[in-house]
């Protein structure tokens, strides 16, 4: 019995520690000063001289009223540094605006998402006319013409060949004759009929009936490709999906999920640094087309005054989901997950998030 009770005693004693000792870690965790990571990504982080202030910061703010810990933000120079510094554990979390993806989930953890966006496509805007003016004067449309230019002189040689000498004041001479027949054949297809040449000969009245029979097929079959020379562009602009990225020079940022997804679906890609270089090169011509985040191109957009030079297309790439970020395995996750779903549930979160778009 002796044994027993201080087995018994010492048993209690253990857990009275460990409980001590995790009230006393947790307490020190909760003491400990967090280390914020951000780079600027208006309109969810923004550098102002009071501070730092955005979409992202807010829902923080409003997460750390029940937390009510410590915290300075540790700024980087870019997306791609940002993600580095959470990857090695130099910041407890990060609350950009950091898109999950397979790649990512790899590299940190994520907590709920607090706003839901979407990849999106910018290009210059362009005039109907323009549009029209520049596929008027395509490779495709003199492509088109010119090889109905060559079928009409093939016809037009064929019946000088017969004519040449029997009907020598219509289709006599060399160039000159394979001239007329050129003028004659064209008439032809086109049903105009003038009259001022027709063959004599039983081998150039057979070329001719084989010509007239040809051209009705041949001139709907041009007239038709001739439509599309005019049209094809503008239909080929029409972006759906991201394969019909791949006839264009298109741009994104560096390390963003937009990168990614080019990457994924082998889209050749010119890297900038943030929203602002990518658009600017859009305005200058480097690119046709920048991938990014729809909420921070709308934003750049408006704050640049671009709007009446640039355009977001309607079709969007892919669904984006933001949340905070955190190195692997960390503890703080589990405890910031929780406050962050009440903190959406809440008005005050809706009426910002509606204000800020």
């Amino acid at each position: 019995m002796p044994i027993i009770r201080q087995i018994s005693t010492f048993l209690l004693f253990l857990i009275c520690s460990l409980h001590s000792f995790s009230q006393e870690s947790d307490s020190l965790q909760r003491n400990k000063k967090l280390i914020i990571g951000v780079t600027e990504t208006p309109p969810f982080v923004e550098k102002r001289p009071q501070g730092y202030a955005g979409l992202s910061i807010a829902s923080w703010k409003m997460v750390n009223e029940q937390l009510q810990a410590s915290y300075e933000f540790k700024e980087y120079e870019s997306l791609e540094s940002l993600l580095t510094g959470i990857e090695n554990g130099e910041v407890d979390l990060s609350v950009n605006p950091i898109t999950v993806t397979d790649n990512r989930m790899k590299r940190m953890e994520f907590s709920q998402p607090y706003f839901i966006s979407h990849t999106s496509v910018v290009k210059r805007k362009e005039s109907n006319v323009l549009n029209h003016v520049k596929n008027f004067f395509s490779w495709d449309f003199f492509s088109l013409i010119g090889l109905l230019l060559f079928v009409i002189l093939i016809f037009g040689i064929l019946v000088w060949a017969f004519e040449r000498k029997r009907n020598p004041e219509e289709f006599g001479g060399s160039i000159k004759g394979i001239m007329q027949g050129f003028w004659w054949s064209a008439v032809t297809m086109t049903t105009v009929g003038y009259g001022d040449k027709a063959p004599k000969t039983t081998g150039g009245r057979v070329i001719g009936l084989i010509w007239m029979f040809i051209a009705v097929i041949i001139i709907s079959s041009f007239t038709a490709g001739i439509a599309s020379s005019l049209t094809v562009k503008s239909i080929n602009e029409e972006i759906t999906n991201i394969q019909d990225l791949e006839r264009f020079e298109v741009t994104t940022v560096k390390s963003s999920s937009s990168q990614e997804l080019l990457d994924l679906y082998n889209v050749r890609n010119t890297l900038v640094t943030n929203g602002v270089e990518g658009l600017n090169a859009v305005m200058n011509k480097k690119t046709k087309l920048f991938v990014y985040d729809e909420p921070i191109l709308k934003f750049e957009i408006e704050r640049l005054g671009l709007s009446d030079e640039l355009e977001i297309l309607g079709q969007s790439l892919k669904k984006d989901y933001y949340s905070y970020a955190f190195p692997k395995n960390s503890k703080l996750k589990k405890e910031i997950d929780p406050i962050l779903v009440r903190t959406l549930k809440t008005m005050e979160w809706a009426n910002l998030v509606k204000d800020y778009n």
